[in-house]
């Protein structure tokens, strides 16, 4: 279950799901990524509210430059993430976050290991199943076992929302063998339910659906709590997924 809490006054939102690790998503009160110009100051000051909950330096919250990639990387101090769209976390002196606006946010972790990981979905990093290549990462390179990965599915853009074409449909389609629930037809428009994609592709390879909380929050329909994309007229600010272990 979803519940808001603050940092500094500051909106964000936690799931019950994970309670050993610092896992949550901010909102528009703690954005941790803008382009445009006149915002550097504000995104500075919300980094240094994040490091000072955590108690760590500004150089140890990493996030990588997204691309909508499959691309996974381990996070590591004074490394840069080109082209990166996942980020495996096994150091609990770092803290990573990665940004979004109507995208799909996963958050993973693994308790009795304690790692893990952020990754970036919207339907090109759906398609690719960056979410399903991040869990076999954690399987194979960090012994992590299916059924003790806990995984948070944040805020995104809704399936009320969501209208895609015919050839982006066909390939989400084919991503899952149980497509039945997680379209609709409107008006002759196909909308897409990309979150409970994500979680219907993680029940496939056997990650116990209760392991698996999905946010009811649309980055549309909830655009006075998060950024975007679409509703916004491609805005460039960012809510953010964020991770740190204890």
């Amino acid at each position: 279950m979803f519940r808001f809490e603050n940092i500094q006054n500051k909106k964000i939102l936690k799931s019950d799901l994970i309670k050993n690790a610092h896992a949550f998503f901010t909102t528009r009160d703690l954005f941790l990524l803008s382009k445009e110009e006149k915002q550097p100051q504000a995104v500075e000051e919300n980094r240094k509210v994040i490091c000072d909950y955590f108690n760590i330096p500004l150089e140890n919250l990493i996030t990588p430059e997204q691309t909508h990639s499959c691309n996974i990387d381990i996070a590591q101090k004074g490394k840069s993430y080109p082209n990166t769209d996942g980020l495996i976390l096994t150091d609990p002196n770092l803290a990573i976050f990665l940004n979004f606006a109507d995208c799909t946010p996963l958050i993973f972790y693994d308790e009795k290991q304690n790692i893990g990981a952020v990754s970036h979905a919207g339907w090109r990093g759906t398609e690719q199943k960056i979410g399903v290549l991040t869990i076999e990462k954690l399987v194979n390179d960090f012994n992590s076992k299916l059924e003790d990965i806990k995984i948070l599915i944040g805020p995104a853009i809704c399936k009320n929302c969501y209208n895609v074409q015919d050839d982006v449909f066909k390939k989400l389609k084919n991503t899952v063998k149980d497509f039945a629930t997680l379209y609709e037809i409107k008006n002759n428009q196909i909308f897409v339910d990309l979150k409970n994609i994500n979680k219907q592709q993680f029940i496939e390879i056997g990650i116990p659906s209760e392991n698996i909380d999905v946010c009811n929050f649309c980055t549309c329909c909830d655009n006075d709590l998060f950024f975007s994309y679409r509703n916004e007229n491609k805005t460039a600010k960012r809510h953010n997924a964020v991770l740190k272990l204890l």
